[in-house]
């Protein structure tokens, strides 16, 4: 099992928009998200000092081929479709690595 966190700035603007459409996640995306080995997916909204939201992911993805996993949801047309609603709410890092969306974080440390 893989734990992946990973942030993305929102324009304040979309933040209610936002939280709408997870609110009412698509059944096909979510499908997909499971097939793809995705559990314990959450997503959370903080606004920091600097003034600006973001929005915290985590998940853990249970699977042989991460890479293979998501670029088969990167395919899926329903997915691309889900993206292009929610891609103009956020604003990316901009030293994310290339290819990234979501910049990726580095878990320091779990306990269970």
């Amino acid at each position: 099992m893989k734990r992946v966190g990973s942030v993305v700035g929102i324009h304040p603007e979309h933040i209610e928009t936002y939280k709408r459409l997870h609110a009412d996640a698509w059944p096909d995306v979510l499908k997909m998200i499971h097939e793809c080995g995705i559990r314990n997916y959450s997503i959370f909204l903080r606004k920091l000092p600097d003034g600006k939201p973001y929005l915290f992911s985590y998940f853990e993805y249970h699977g042989d081929d991460f890479a293979k996993d998501m670029a088969r949801m990167a395919a899926d047309p329903v997915t691309q479709e889900w993206w292009s609603v929610c891609k103009p709410c956020h604003v990316p890092l901009p030293d994310r690595a290339e290819g990234e969306w979501w910049a990726e974080m580095d878990e320091v440390f779990h306990f269970e």
